[in-house]
Protein backbone atom coordinates (compact mmCIF):
# COMPACT_ATOMS: atom_id res chain seq x y z
CA UNK A 1 0.00 0.00 0.00
CA UNK A 2 1.46 3.39 -0.46
CA UNK A 3 1.85 5.13 2.40
CA UNK A 4 1.82 9.02 3.00
CA UNK A 5 2.37 11.32 6.38
CA UNK A 6 -0.23 13.49 7.38
CA UNK A 7 0.51 16.99 8.89
CA UNK A 8 -2.24 16.59 11.72
CA UNK A 9 -3.33 19.54 14.13
CA UNK A 10 -6.60 18.23 15.02
CA UNK A 11 -8.24 20.86 13.66
CA UNK A 12 -11.08 21.02 10.43
CA UNK A 13 -8.90 21.33 8.09
CA UNK A 14 -6.32 19.24 8.60
CA UNK A 15 -8.71 16.26 9.75
CA UNK A 16 -10.25 16.62 7.04
CA UNK A 17 -6.77 16.58 4.61
CA UNK A 18 -6.07 12.95 6.96
CA UNK A 19 -9.24 11.71 6.19
CA UNK A 20 -8.73 12.30 2.41
CA UNK A 21 -5.58 10.94 2.00
CA UNK A 22 -6.84 7.37 3.51
CA UNK A 23 -10.20 8.06 0.97
CA UNK A 24 -7.49 8.20 -1.84
CA UNK A 25 -5.89 4.46 -0.57
CA UNK A 26 -3.02 5.81 1.65
CA UNK A 27 -1.69 4.58 4.52
CA UNK A 28 -0.94 7.03 6.91
CA UNK A 29 1.21 8.05 9.37
CA UNK A 30 0.21 10.99 11.32
CA UNK A 31 2.75 14.00 12.67
CA UNK A 32 1.56 16.33 15.02
CA UNK A 33 3.42 19.23 16.61
CA UNK A 34 3.78 21.06 20.20
CA UNK A 35 5.30 24.25 19.43
CA UNK A 36 4.71 26.51 22.25
CA UNK A 37 0.91 26.88 20.86
CA UNK A 38 -1.67 29.05 23.49
CA UNK A 39 -4.02 25.96 22.12
CA UNK A 40 -2.21 23.10 22.92
CA UNK A 41 -6.14 21.48 23.48
CA UNK A 42 -5.54 20.75 19.83
CA UNK A 43 -3.29 17.91 20.70
CA UNK A 44 -6.35 16.20 22.64
CA UNK A 45 -8.13 16.73 18.88
CA UNK A 46 -5.63 15.39 17.07
CA UNK A 47 -4.99 12.15 18.91
CA UNK A 48 -9.11 11.87 19.34
CA UNK A 49 -9.24 12.44 15.00
CA UNK A 50 -6.27 9.39 14.78
CA UNK A 51 -8.09 6.86 16.82
CA UNK A 52 -11.23 7.73 15.40
CA UNK A 53 -9.83 7.19 11.12
CA UNK A 54 -7.68 4.20 12.50
CA UNK A 55 -4.09 5.83 12.22
CA UNK A 56 -2.28 3.74 14.42
CA UNK A 57 1.26 5.35 13.72
CA UNK A 58 1.19 8.74 15.25
CA UNK A 59 4.13 11.41 16.15
CA UNK A 60 4.24 14.32 18.58
CA UNK A 61 7.54 16.03 18.10
CA UNK A 62 8.09 19.38 20.33
CA UNK A 63 9.49 21.77 18.90
CA UNK A 64 9.19 25.25 21.05
CA UNK A 65 8.42 28.07 18.69
CA UNK A 66 7.57 29.79 21.49
CA UNK A 67 10.89 30.41 22.88
CA UNK A 68 11.13 33.58 20.28
CA UNK A 69 7.63 34.69 19.98
CA UNK A 70 6.48 36.33 17.15
CA UNK A 71 3.23 35.47 16.98
CA UNK A 72 -0.01 35.99 19.35
CA UNK A 73 -0.42 32.26 19.20
CA UNK A 74 3.23 31.71 20.96
CA UNK A 75 3.08 35.29 22.67
CA UNK A 76 0.79 35.19 25.70
CA UNK A 77 1.38 39.37 25.99
CA UNK A 78 -0.46 39.57 23.19
CA UNK A 79 -4.27 39.81 22.26
CA UNK A 80 -5.52 37.52 19.60
CA UNK A 81 -7.30 39.11 16.92
CA UNK A 82 -11.22 39.10 17.06
CA UNK A 83 -11.79 41.18 13.95
CA UNK A 84 -12.15 38.49 11.41
CA UNK A 85 -9.71 38.08 8.36
CA UNK A 86 -8.68 41.64 6.61
CA UNK A 87 -7.80 42.05 3.15
CA UNK A 88 -3.97 42.39 2.89
CA UNK A 89 -3.56 42.17 6.22
CA UNK A 90 -1.08 38.98 7.79
CA UNK A 91 -2.67 38.55 11.14
CA UNK A 92 -0.63 37.88 14.31
CA UNK A 93 -1.69 34.90 14.54
CA UNK A 94 1.17 34.08 11.92
CA UNK A 95 3.72 32.07 13.38
CA UNK A 96 6.90 33.01 11.96
CA UNK A 97 8.15 30.38 9.62
CA UNK A 98 5.87 27.27 11.56
CA UNK A 99 5.04 25.61 8.16
CA UNK A 100 8.70 25.42 6.88
CA UNK A 101 10.00 23.77 9.99
CA UNK A 102 6.86 21.22 10.09
CA UNK A 103 7.15 20.30 6.49
CA UNK A 104 11.10 19.77 7.05
CA UNK A 105 10.17 17.35 9.65
CA UNK A 106 7.93 15.94 7.75
CA UNK A 107 10.24 15.12 4.74
CA UNK A 108 12.37 13.80 7.21
CA UNK A 109 10.18 11.63 8.68
CA UNK A 110 8.71 10.64 5.01
CA UNK A 111 11.87 9.75 4.15
CA UNK A 112 12.86 7.45 6.36
CA UNK A 113 9.67 5.97 6.17
CA UNK A 114 9.61 5.57 2.54
CA UNK A 115 6.12 7.58 2.39
CA UNK A 116 5.62 8.89 -0.94
CA UNK A 117 3.19 12.34 -0.23
CA UNK A 118 2.96 14.37 2.28
CA UNK A 119 -0.53 15.93 2.76
CA UNK A 120 -1.07 19.12 4.03
CA UNK A 121 -4.22 21.03 5.05
CA UNK A 122 -3.47 24.30 4.27
CA UNK A 123 -5.92 26.42 2.02
CA UNK A 124 -5.63 29.92 0.42
CA UNK A 125 -9.53 30.78 -0.12
CA UNK A 126 -11.36 31.02 3.08
CA UNK A 127 -8.64 31.55 5.82
CA UNK A 128 -6.28 34.10 6.92
CA UNK A 129 -4.02 34.84 4.56
CA UNK A 130 -0.64 33.17 6.00
CA UNK A 131 2.04 33.46 3.19
CA UNK A 132 2.85 29.67 3.88
CA UNK A 133 -0.76 28.73 2.96
CA UNK A 134 -0.34 29.71 -0.67
CA UNK A 135 0.36 27.34 -4.05
CA UNK A 136 3.21 29.20 -5.04
CA UNK A 137 4.83 28.21 -1.57
CA UNK A 138 3.59 24.82 -2.26
CA UNK A 139 5.31 24.69 -5.65
CA UNK A 140 8.59 26.67 -3.95
CA UNK A 141 9.01 23.56 -1.06
CA UNK A 142 8.29 20.53 -3.73
CA UNK A 143 11.31 22.00 -5.02
CA UNK A 144 13.48 22.09 -2.80
CA UNK A 145 11.89 18.93 -1.79
CA UNK A 146 13.12 17.19 -4.97
CA UNK A 147 16.76 18.97 -4.23
CA UNK A 148 17.45 18.05 -0.38
CA UNK A 149 16.29 14.25 -0.30
CA UNK A 150 18.09 11.64 -1.07
CA UNK A 151 15.17 9.76 -2.87
CA UNK A 152 14.67 13.02 -4.71
CA UNK A 153 18.04 12.88 -6.14
CA UNK A 154 17.95 9.26 -6.94
CA UNK A 155 14.46 8.92 -8.07
CA UNK A 156 11.53 10.92 -6.60
CA UNK A 157 10.76 12.72 -3.67
CA UNK A 158 7.47 12.42 -1.35
CA UNK A 159 5.25 14.72 -2.91
CA UNK A 160 3.10 17.58 -1.13
CA UNK A 161 0.07 17.30 -1.78
CA UNK A 162 -2.79 20.30 0.03
CA UNK A 163 -6.39 18.77 -1.37
CA UNK A 164 -7.71 21.81 0.35
CA UNK A 165 -5.85 24.43 -1.10
CA UNK A 166 -8.51 25.75 -3.29
CA UNK A 167 -11.56 24.95 -1.23
CA UNK A 168 -13.63 27.39 0.78
CA UNK A 169 -14.07 26.80 4.29
CA UNK A 170 -17.87 25.96 3.67
CA UNK A 171 -16.61 23.57 1.00
CA UNK A 172 -14.17 21.54 3.98
CA UNK A 173 -16.77 21.25 6.20
CA UNK A 174 -18.65 19.91 3.44
CA UNK A 175 -16.17 17.33 2.28
CA UNK A 176 -15.51 16.60 5.96
CA UNK A 177 -19.07 15.75 6.63
CA UNK A 178 -18.80 13.31 3.65
CA UNK A 179 -15.79 11.68 4.68
CA UNK A 180 -17.25 11.30 8.12
CA UNK A 181 -14.78 13.77 10.24
CA UNK A 182 -17.04 14.02 13.56
CA UNK A 183 -16.94 17.72 13.47
CA UNK A 184 -17.35 17.71 17.55
CA UNK A 185 -14.03 15.99 18.19
CA UNK A 186 -12.30 18.81 15.98
CA UNK A 187 -10.41 21.92 17.58
CA UNK A 188 -10.21 25.06 16.05
CA UNK A 189 -10.10 27.69 17.95
CA UNK A 190 -6.76 30.19 19.07
CA UNK A 191 -8.17 31.07 22.80
CA UNK A 192 -6.68 27.88 24.74
CA UNK A 193 -9.72 27.28 26.60
CA UNK A 194 -11.32 23.90 27.38
CA UNK A 195 -14.07 25.20 25.03
CA UNK A 196 -14.18 27.37 22.22
CA UNK A 197 -14.03 31.11 22.83
CA UNK A 198 -16.39 31.60 19.78
CA UNK A 199 -14.35 35.39 19.49
CA UNK A 200 -11.22 34.66 17.82
CA UNK A 201 -10.74 34.67 13.73
CA UNK A 202 -10.55 30.83 13.66
CA UNK A 203 -13.82 30.31 15.43
CA UNK A 204 -15.44 33.29 13.60
CA UNK A 205 -14.60 31.16 10.45
CA UNK A 206 -15.29 28.20 11.36
CA UNK A 207 -19.05 29.11 12.63
CA UNK A 208 -19.57 30.96 9.85
CA UNK A 209 -18.63 28.13 7.43
CA UNK A 210 -20.71 25.40 9.85
CA UNK A 211 -23.70 27.97 9.41
CA UNK A 212 -23.48 28.34 5.66
CA UNK A 213 -23.32 24.57 5.60
CA UNK A 214 -26.20 24.19 7.39
CA UNK A 215 -24.82 22.36 10.87
CA UNK A 216 -25.42 22.83 14.14
CA UNK A 217 -22.81 22.48 16.84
Amino acid sequence: MKRAIVLLSGGLDSSTTAAQAIAEGYDVIALSFRYGQRHERELQAAEAIAQHLGITEHYTIDVNLAQWGGSSLTDFSQTLPEEGPQADVIPSTYVPGRNTVFIAIALSLAEAKAAEAIFLGINAVDYSGYPDCRPEYLSAYQTLANLASKVGVEGKAPQLIAPLIHDSKVDIVRRAVKLGIPLEKTWSCYAGGETPCGLCDSCQIRDRALREAGIKM
